[in-house]
Order: structure tokens, then sequence, then C-alpha cells
């Protein structure tokens, strides 16, 4: 498991407060193709210096109960993953709270390991656990098979996601 605090960055908020904190968790497998676009983007934010200050990237990977801990403590949690939103390969969409609850209603398939998200999630609110933000951000994948390459669509829209992982936290950070 990786897992990177980030250093200031331009991109950083222009209060002197401490920013408030953001997990930001990289879901997926790295040797199925696509489903490891949550993984490649926590890596490639923990390697950006422009990452702003607060932005917790955590390479979940397949994830676990392991990761329950780290989970309860945060305030605001962005998981980063692979989601069938029948949109072309490479879309993305932010599937805030009450959007993400459901599309899992309503069978809509997250990823491999979505059963282990759902329960992990569940587990953590039993333990009276509820982050004030929670989300998704969810990229439609092309392929799920066997193999470290990202498709082109997915591989070509990687900045694109961590941007848009950064701007989501800093929009989170500002929100009162």
């Amino acid at each position: 498991m990786y897992e990177s605090r980030t250093t200031p960055s331009k991109l950083s908020m222009s209060t002197t407060r401490k920013p408030r904190e953001v997990l930001v968790l990289g879901l997926g497998n790295t040797r199925l193709a696509d489903d490891g676009i949550g993984v490649h983007v926590v890596r490639q934010l923990a390697r950006d210096p422009e990452t702003p200050p607060g932005l917790k990237a955590l390479d979940a990977g397949a994830f676990g109960f392991r990761l329950l801990s780290k989970l309860t403590k945060a305030q605001a949690v962005l998981m980063v993953d692979v989601a069938d939103i029948g949109a072309p390969a490479g879309t993305t969409r932010l599937l805030e709270r009450e959007e993400l609850a459901l599309h899992v209603s309503r069978g809509g398939r997250i990823a491999a390991h979505e059963s282990g998200l759902v329960g992990l999630l569940t587990l953590a609110r039993m333990q009276g656990y509820q982050p004030k933000r929670l989300a998704l951000l969810a990229v439609q994948p092309q392929s799920l098979d066997w193999g470290e390459d990202m498709s082109a669509a997915v591989s070509e829209s990687l900045p694109l996601v961590c941007e848009q992982v950064v701007r989501t936290v800093l929009e989170w950070q500002q929100a009162v």
C-alpha cells in the first residue's frame, strides 16, 4: 500500500489556515487493464509537486478491511475507480453520496471489488462513522481484461482525471 502526504503548491488555497484534509483513495487492480486507473491517479498525484496541501493520496489497490482505520479518521473521502456509467471509455462522472448509493442500489456495477467497498463502508457506518463528504470519481473502463496496460482511451484520460480530483478536493476544502 502506497501512501503520500503532499507538499504545498501553486494550486493551494490562499488562506493561512491549515487546509481540511481529504482522503483520496485510489482503488483498483493494476493487473486488470483499466481497473487500475484509481491506483495510477493517486501515484501520479503523489509524485506531482503541484498537488495541493491537504490532499492525502492513498493507493488502496483492491483494498480490504485494513483500510477501515484510515477511512474512519477522514472527514472527506474521494474514491477513484472504474465504474460502468454507460459512457464512452475514459469519461468521468462524480457520484456524490446519494447518487453513489442510488447507483449501487440499482445494481450499477462499480468494479470487480465493489462488494468489498460496500462492505467496508457499511462496517464503517455501523461503527458510527459518516464522513462529511463522500464520493466516487467514476471512470468508464474499456477493458477489464488481464494486462497491466490501460486502454488508450483510459490512459489518455489520466491527466484529466487527476485534474478533476484536485478541483474536487479544492472545492471540498473551501466548503464550510
